[in-house]
C-alpha cells in the first residue's frame, strides 16, 4: 500500500472521553491499516489501534465454574478483590502519540474531513475534573 493509498483513509467524529467531548478517527476503506484512534483528553494522547495482531500475555480474573471471578482469600488494599491468570492472547498492535503537532500530522493525513472537523478545539481544551484518564472495567 504506497502513501497515496493511506492518505484520507479515516473519517474524524465526536464522541465522549468520561464526562468530556473528544474525537476518534474510524475507518472509511477496507485496507486502512488501523482499526481506530482515540484522542484521550486528560492525557492529551491520540491511542492508535492498528490492524496488525501480536501474540500478548494479560493478566485476567481467574472464574469459578459458575463463571464469576474468584475472590481472593486476604485482600490487602493495593490489590483488586480477585485471583488473576497470565492468559496469552491475541492482540492488537496500539500505537500512541503525545505530540501535538504529530498528532495534528497523522490526523492531516488519514482523515478525510481535518479540514472541515474541528478538532483542534479537543486538543486545546481543559478536561473536567475528576475525568477518567483510562477507561474503567464495568463491573
Amino acid at each position: 500500500m504506497s502513501k497515496t493509498e493511506l492518505k484520507n483513509s479515516m473519517m474524524l467524529t465526536t464522541t465522549n472521553w468520561g464526562k468530556d467531548k473528544s474525537f476518534n478517527l474510524i475507518p472509511v476503506v477496507t485496507d486502512c491499516p488501523y482499526v481506530e484512534a482515540l484522542y484521550n483528553p486528560a492525557a492529551s494522547t491520540l491511542a492508535i489501534i492498528g490492524k496488525t495482531k501480536k501474540e500478548t500475555f494479560h493478566m485476567i480474573p481467574r472464574l469459578d465454574a459458575n463463571g464469576h471471578p474468584e475472590q481472593l482469600k486476604v485482600v490487602n488494599n493495593s490489590q483488586e478483590p480477585y485471583k488473576k491468570q497470565r492468559v496469552q492472547q491475541e492482540s492488537y498492535t496500539e500505537y500512541y502519540i503525545t505530540d501535538k503537532k504529530e498528532i495534528e500530522d497523522f490526523i492531516k493525513l488519514f482523515a478525510i474531513n481535518s479540514d472541515s472537523y474541528n478538532y483542534k478545539q479537543y486538543l486545546d481544551s481543559k478536561v473536567s475534573e475528576g475525568l477518567i484518564t483510562q477507561p474503567e472495567l464495568i463491573k
